[in-house]
């Protein structure tokens, strides 16, 4: 009878600890966003150049820049410590850019790398 208490209480505090412990990841890692660049082919695209826009009209003018990073020899790029929210991708290589290919992300999860992917043509 008191083994099954004992285990009863270890697995409680197993439990409590695993979620003690994910609720603390989720808290203290920066919301990111990894941004894939792909062409036509799916092939990813290294040198392009990303930029990230909070608001549709900021990023149809062109203006109020967050920030704008060049993708890796992977086509891909991360940009850390962002606010939760959804935000406007505007990639361009070589004078091909993913204008009306789907450049608004979903709203980012908070503490996580939250992943999209974008086609230059």
């Amino acid at each position: 009878m008191m083994k099954k208490y004992l285990i009863i209480s270890l697995l409680t505090v197993f439990a409590l600890g695993i979620s003690a412990y994910t609720y603390a990841d989720l808290h203290l890692l920066p919301t990111s966003l990894k941004v894939l660049v792909i062409d036509e082919l799916g092939n990813p695209v290294q040198g392009a150049e990303v930029s990230l826009f909070k608001t549709e009209e900021d990023y149809r003018a062109g203006e109020n820049l967050l920030v704008k990073k060049t993708t890796d020899k992977d086509g891909e790029v991360v940009f850390k410590k962002l606010e939760v929210g959804s935000y406007f991708v505007h990639a361009d290589y070589d004078g091909k850019t993913n204008v009306g290919g789907g450049v608004q992300t979903e709203k980012l999860v908070e503490g996580r790398i939250n992943k999209v992917n974008t086609i230059v043509q």
